[in-house]
């Protein structure tokens, strides 16, 4: 089961003027399951994403970065069940199939349409059963259905995944709500699923690239589950400017911080989320690296540590086996480290210092901590001031089972 997670009290997320979404059943993999999802965007929108650098990416990730530099978005349609990767030249031309298709309903330009999948990669894109449910999408649209369309972007997740918050923006109130999905084949080198987040600010189209990877860079980009990228991680920014807020042009001013600030809370708790719905998860695990050179170092060691299987296993076991957890760490890749000068904690308590066991720990204290649900490895590095936090789940036979029945 999720780790002290919920599904969003669907009032809790909050309308984004300039965002309406529509669910629909296509079928792709379960009879009647609610697989397409079509999001239209006001005319005016700005878009920015960032996405996979698996160089085996799915054909819509493909699409959606040649997209993307066409601008004036207006529309999104995610399916489901299907990843549509590993499809070659065929997969490309059925996912510009359902963007032609979107577009004729939408009355926009195809590449004004962003498509996304999700779900068995190598099988092709059922476009036989996706273009049929457009319609049905495109007439379920309202702007209160975030909830509807965390649920159905869901793939190996147990528990949908929303947020929103409001904030100050240049005297006026800003509304964010974003959506994600991921439990399963979780790891950055991007942003490790999908997700979508949306406001109503009015932010400079030049400045969108940026934000989105900050806001990346501070959350989707620091949680991992399993160690795998997927092929189809995709994580979108969408700004509507209906806040009516002066429009947001400057990097280092006040505005551009307030609205990362509640931007990247929304994605935090979403890849958080992540984390505690990984497949087979019974710990939440929070693993911090502080005191180091550079924000590059901390992440290689944090990383080494929150993927660790033999780590993952041991807090499964609540086994304080955390020699294991010093064996990541040596062997994280940062060559001038020495030992001998940091410290680990789990939880409160001193467990290494000096190169080994620290005087003052017991198995009992470690035993107590290894029980709880959520966890913090906390590793004191001491030679610098760059910390930087990941987080992880454990592993479990949940994990094994999940995955060797993927596709039945």
């Amino acid at each position: 089961m999720p780790v002290k997670l919920a599904a969003p009290d669907p009032a809790s997320l909050l309308p984004i003027r300039g965002v309406r979404l529509g669910i629909a059943s296509a079928g792709i993999k379960k009879p009647g399951r609610r697989d397409i999802t079509l999001i239209e965007l006001a005319p005016g929108a700005r878009v920015a994403g960032v996405f996979t650098q698996n160089r085996f990416c799915a054909a819509p990730v493909v699409l959606c970065k040649q997209h993307l530099t066409h601008g004036n978005i207006r529309a999104l349609v995610i399916n489901t069940g299907n990843a549509n990767a590993g499809t070659g030249d065929d997969g490309l031309q059925r996912a510009r199939q359902t963007c032609a298709a979107v577009a004729q309903l939408m009355g926009c330009a195809t590449e004004a349409v962003l498509p996304f999948s999700t779900g068995v990669i190598l099988e092709p894109l059922p476009i036989d059963k996706i273009l049929p449910a457009l319609p049905a999408a495109q007439a379920d649209l309202a702007p209160d259905h975030w909830s509807e369309a965390a649920h159905a972007i869901m793939t190996t997740d147990i528990v949908a995944k929303g947020a929103s918050r409001r904030a100050q923006v240049g005297g006026k109130t800003v509304t964010v709500t974003g959506i994600a999905k991921g439990s399963g084949m979780i790891h950055p080198n991007m942003a490790t699923m999908l997700g979508y987040v949306a406001t109503d600010a009015a932010v400079a189209p030049d400045l969108m690239p940026q934000l989105v990877k900050d806001v990346a860079d501070v959350s989707f980009n620091c949680v991992t589950v399993d160690g795998d990228t997927s092929t189809n991680d995709s994580f979108i920014l969408i700004a509507t400017g209906q806040a009516a807020n002066a429009e947001i042009s400057d990097a280092t001013g006040a505005d551009y911080a307030a609205l990362k600030a509640a931007l990247s809370e929304v994605a935090i708790e979403l890849a958080q989320a992540m984390a505690r719905d990984g497949e087979g998860a019974t710990k939440f695990i929070t693993v911090a690296v502080e005191g180091g050179r550079d924000r590059a170092e901390c992440k290689q060691i944090a990383y080494a540590i929150a993927r660790s299987p033999l780590v993952k296993t041991a807090f499964f076991a609540s086994d304080p086996n955390l020699g294991r957890i010093l064996a990541a760490i040596g062997y994280a890749g940062v060559t001038d480290l020495d030992v001998n000068t940091l410290q680990v904690y789990l939880g409160d308590v001193l467990v290494a210092e000096k190169g080994g066991r620290a005087a003052s720990y017991t198995e009992a204290q470690g035993a107590a901590v290894m029980r709880e649900a959520d966890i913090t490895v906390r590793v004191a590095l001491n030679r610098g001031n760059v910390n930087a936090t990941v987080w992880t789940c454990d592993f479990s036979y949940d994990y094994v089972k999940i995955n060797a029945e993927y596709r039945t």
